[in-house]
């Protein structure tokens, strides 16, 4: 099972940030390249500023569905609605914070 770094409250990845029904992914942050629930679990535990992932490297699994922990490439997550594996609702408002994580595609 991969380690989620930060302060998750649940085995399904919530943290204490976000931890409504459907805040059940992790991201793996570029920068580190460990999973945190949320940016600001990783602004508070982490020693190093966030960098976003490029876009020419999309293809990288990058998403943990926190339900089933399945690995999704960011490509395939910024398409889902639910984990393509087990059908787990993801939290739409993770838009919100989309450049946060990942580089703008143009």
């Amino acid at each position: 099972m991969k380690k989620i770094f930060g302060f998750p409250v649940d085995k399904e990845t919530r943290c204490i940030h976000y931890h409504g029904e459907v805040d059940v992914i992790a991201i793996k942050f570029f920068c580190c390249n460990h999973y945190y629930p949320c940016y600001k679990c990783h602004e508070e535990e982490a020693n190093h500023p966030i960098k976003r992932w490029p876009k020419q490297r999309f293809d990288e699994k990058a998403i943990l569905c926190g339900v089933c922990k399945m690995e999704h490439t960011i490509n395939a997550y910024k398409n889902m609605k639910v984990c393509s594996n087990c059908g787990a609702k993801f939290n739409d408002r993770c838009e919100l914070h989309y450049p946060l994580y990942f580089e703008e595609e143009k």
